[in-house]
């Protein structure tokens, strides 16, 4: 995955819909935060049996919501100066050190 690439392909859906006006860093983590709980509804109810096996139509939208988390997580290290693949990578060397056995 080229986050680079992704991240380009965002900007010019953005701009060219002028809505760089609406992504602040603070409207992006909501934005994200309700794509989150769009993702956390389709298991909502389910048994942990069920949850690991979505129905097809199920399992496509559980993907459409994680797109969109990925998205505008992506909009949002962005608009911070972040390096999503650098905070990811630290994090996992912190969890490793942390975690691992």
């Amino acid at each position: 995955m080229n986050l680079e690439e992704l991240t380009q392909r965002l900007h010019r859906i953005r701009d060219n819909n002028d809505w760089r006006g609406f992504h602040s860093p603070k409207n992006l983590a909501m934005a994200a935060s309700v794509e989150m709980a769009e993702l956390v509804e389709i298991f909502q109810w389910l048994t942990e049996d069920q949850s690991r096996q979505l129905p097809t139509d199920q399992l496509e939208h559980a993907g459409q919501e994680v797109g969109d988390i990925v998205l505008y997580l992506l909009l949002l290290c962005s608009e911070l100066g972040l390096d999503m693949e650098q905070v990811v990578r630290s994090k996992l060397a912190h969890s490793e050190a942390r975690f691992a056995k």
